[in-house]
């Protein structure tokens, strides 16, 4: 986040935290959280510090960006999955970076940007923050606001209750007689 006017030669977003909510099954399998090194735009800006209340050290002291890559595409497996985020800014971001770096990008799944399924399932016109939308459902934020592993937990939760209401607007499957009468019964009664 440059500071207005002031923005370095060249400046572009770099990831500086990750946050990953494996699921499988509806289950939680694991949580990870880390700060990564900013390699090109490496001192933070004040602005940057005070949005997401976090210190340089922070991300002095977090991974490199290769290891996370290496990190994602564990997580990736090689089999289906879908990366689910709110909004399309952390896959732009990481496709940016990987491409900067010369670094393959790590991911082979499908790509759900719950923001816009959001937008779409309620008819809003405009796309809802996060932790609005969470509070719009009567519930609270994990933790702290713009923190990656909070807000990625966050997402899981508004995910849930997405696809729980979308359940309201599948069509039933209608009942046959089969369902409503044990024909094996009437069989018996009027078998000879």
């Amino acid at each position: 986040m440059p500071e207005g006017k002031n923005n370095p030669k060249g400046f572009y977003p770099e990831i500086i935290e990750v946050g990953i909510v494996s699921v499988n099954n509806k289950k939680i399998e694991s949580e990870f959280s880390s700060f990564i090194k900013p390699i090109q735009f490496p001192v933070l800006s004040e602005r940057c510090k005070k949005f997401l209340h976090i210190s340089q050290e922070n991300v002095d002291e977090g991974m490199d960006f290769h290891e996370l890559t290496d990190l994602l595409k564990k997580y990736d497996k090689g089999t289906p999955n879908t990366v689910i985020t709110w909004g399309n800014m952390d896959m732009k971001v990481l496709r940016h970076n990987c491409q900067k770096q010369n670094v393959s990008f790590p991911l082979t799944g499908k790509f759900l940007d719950l923001s816009m399924e959001y937008k779409k399932f309620f008819g809003d016109s405009n796309q809802t923050g996060l932790w609005k939308a969470v509070e719009e459902y009567g519930k609270k934020g994990t933790g702290k606001h713009h923190r990656a592993l909070d807000d990625a937990l966050t997402t899981y939760n508004i995910f849930k209750l997405v696809e729980k209401d979308k359940q309201y607007l599948e069509k039933p499957t209608p009942t046959t007689i089969g369902d409503r009468i044990d024909l094996n019964k009437i069989f018996k009664k009027y078998a000879t």
